[in-house]
């Protein structure tokens, strides 16, 4: 497999000029922020004045390049009194996700670099420990802060260093169980921990469950702080105070729980503190340096706005989450012409549902990602959206499935890896009718390392009794979708991000069932999923044979005895770490192979094509490895 550099083109150079000429000008107080230090030294008076432009930078920027725009705006003031009140690099700042950071980028030294987001060899979309002393740890998934910053936390203390870890973590990521395991461990530990909790109520979309409905009373109840204050006062002072608290125990602790459902974190060990304005500089650094005092574990609850600053976002903050390229002057975003393979199986889903009443759809917290919106509005009670939880989505549906419904889960291939053990014990060891819609399968673009939607065929295919389905067009897309449900087993069907081909086959699909494009011959190719599309032109220029391996788990036995007794060598192409063609070459052995497929290295962010080129999944790769003689 040849791999391709990856390196700056002129696009880029020209963006980056273009973005100093316009920060100087009208970005006065911010173009004095080259680094930390020279934020710290700005007077607090003009931090308002740093807030406001900040978003107006990031919109700018962002409107050209496309990113996470509206937890970002949110974020800002948020992002400046943590700076204020946290000494980075010696107190270690975790951000749960990323999509908030970008405010830290630009105060901590790479405002001038900014306008690069999320391009190749650009700044990262997330905090990235390669790029900067003040990213503290790679992130990308939800729910991981807590954790990392207590890890972070016992290592200051063993080694006797100086400095506070602090994760700052939102209202939806907190509903992921790896955060309460983190909670847990933390309220019980003797470290300074410091977790901040954004409370926006959004995740991607708009939060569910019972923990977002616990904040909500707490953001309409802001009244209680003082009440508290009062109360325990009264309740610890004089004789009456005195007696109460000396024969009714409990008195205190449940007049708390009646008033306060923040119980629940100070059950769990922390003290609490909040709810606060999350938008306002001077109570929110008071409030964290309030917060180091105490030496114990705090959570500080801060409530802000997703999308402030930016009238379209504020009223649509789905919209603007993880953005492409808009007009700041309309809101309206660039789109592609051709429709999206979520849209197709969000419509595959509504036609199959519609014949059928016992199939349901699941998402964790990405309806509008995955394509399932209008279903959830047609079949709202067929619909779960259990928030960032996709262990417990998956066995949710393991339960369903058992109970004789047919569960369908639609969720990010970068995220499902969060459930390999529920995919092995609770549905495949069982054998339980789920499906798996695999989204952003392969290569995905400018989310770069922790978003690769590439691993998921290799440890799917470990699993007994699950199909892989990878269809190279969006009717095979529909047709497997149909397919898998009506089997009744565990199967994946995994589909990349944008579309696949249009292409409509003469064969139907069927389980473990190949489908020849090209006559195979003395050099033949199988490709699986998108690649088919990059291999079909180069075949029949090269007069080459070609197949559609449609199934990555089962492999078509009989199509590769074919190819066993007419090839002398054969490419395998599928954009995934190695998987297919480890499986194809031990069978057709001793026939060569040539396995093209995504390096297990880390894959940068960059456009798709130039990640392939990268990769060496390109047309001209595919020549180079047909015609290419042995040595």
């Amino acid at each position: 497999m040849k791999k391709r550099s990856h390196a700056r083109n002129d696009t880029q150079e020209k963006q980056t000029r273009q973005g100093r000429e316009i920060e100087m000008d009208r970005y006065p107080v911010l173009d004095k922020v080259n680094s930390l230090e020279d934020f710290k030294n700005l007077k607090e008076g003009e931090l308002p004045a740093l807030a406001a432009q900040m978003r107006q930078y990031m919109i700018e920027n962002i409107a050209r390049c496309g990113g996470h725009l509206a937890s970002s705006l949110g974020a800002v003031e948020l992002t400046i009194a943590m700076h204020r009140a946290f000494d980075s690099p010696t107190d270690r700042i975790v951000f749960d996700v990323g999509h908030q950071a970008y405010a830290h980028k630009i105060i901590t030294g790479r405002r001038e670099a900014f306008c690069s987001l999320r391009q190749e060899n650009g700044l990262s979309g997330f905090p990235k420990r390669e790029e900067s002393e003040h990213d503290h740890f790679n992130t990308g998934h939800a729910s991981t802060a807590i954790s990392a910053a207590l890890g972070m936390a016992r290592a200051k203390k063993l080694r006797g260093e100086p400095g506070f870890a602090v994760a700052l973590v939102g209202d939806g990521a907190l509903t992921g169980g790896m955060a309460f395991e983190g909670l847990n461990d933390a309220g019980q530990a003797d470290v300074p921990l410091i977790v901040i909790l954004n409370d926006n109520e959004m995740s991607i979309s708009p939060n569910v469950g019972a923990l977002h409905h616990m904040l909500v009373n707490m953001r309409s109840s802001e009244w209680y702080v003082r009440f508290k204050r009062r109360l325990v006062r009264a309740l610890d002072t004089g004789i009456i105070g005195r007696w109460l608290s000396r024969h009714m125990e409990n008195f205190k602790n449940r007049i708390k729980s009646f008033l306060m459902p923040k119980r629940l974190f100070e059950d769990m060990g922390f003290l609490y503190l909040g709810p606060i304005d999350g938008h306002d500089i001077d109570e929110l650094t008071r409030m964290f340096r309030r917060a180091k005092e105490l030496q114990v574990p705090v959570l500080v609850h801060c409530v802000t706005q997703k999308g402030k600053g930016y009238a379209f976002s504020e009223r649509n903050p789905e919209k603007f989450h993880g953005v492409a390229p808009f007009s700041i002057d309309t809101g309206d975003i660039e789109s592609a012409l051709k429709k999206s393979n979520s849209s197709v199986f969000g419509d595959a889903m509504i036609a199959l549902a519609q014949k059928d009443p016992n199939i349901v759809a699941i998402s964790a917290a990405m309806p509008i990602g995955t394509g399932l919106t209008e279903f959830a509005g047609r079949f709202s009670d067929r619909f779960f959206d259990v928030g960032i939880a996709e262990e417990h989505a998956l066995t949710m549906a393991a339960g369903m499935a058992a109970g004789g419904l047919k569960p369908v889960v639609a969720i990010y291939s970068t995220f499902l890896q969060r459930g390999y053990d529920q995919i092995l014990h609770d549905i495949c060891l069982q054998k339980l009718p789920v499906v798996l819609a695999v989204d952003r399968a392969g290569l995905v673009g400018d989310d770069g390392e922790t978003h690769q939607g590439v691993y998921d065929m290799a440890f799917l295919s470990t699993m007994p009794n699950m199909t892989i389905y990878s269809p190279a067009t969006q009717q095979e897309l529909v047709h497997m979708l149909e397919l898998a449900i009506s089997r009744g087993e565990p199967a994946a069907v995994r589909y990349p991000r944008g579309s696949l081909m249009q292409a409509v086959s003469a064969q139907p699909v069927e389980k473990g069932v190949w489908e020849i494009l090209e006559p195979i011959s003395e050099k033949t190719v199988i490709a699986t999923g998108a690649m088919v599309a990059v291999a079909i032109p180069v075949c029949r220029k090269l007069g080459v044979g070609l197949v559609n391996a449609r199934t990555v788990q089962p492999m078509d036995e009989d199509m590769l005895e074919q190819v066993k007794r007419t090839a002398k060598k054969v490419v395998v192409m599928e954009e995934g770490v190695d998987c297919l063609g480890l499986r194809v070459s031990a069978a057709l052995s001793p026939i060569p192979v040539i396995r093209m497929c995504v390096p297990n290295d880390p894959v940068s962010q960059a456009c798709v094509n130039h990640q392939r080129q990268f990769c060496g999944l390109t047309a001209d790769a595919l020549i180079e490895n047909l015609t290419e003689e042995p040595a």
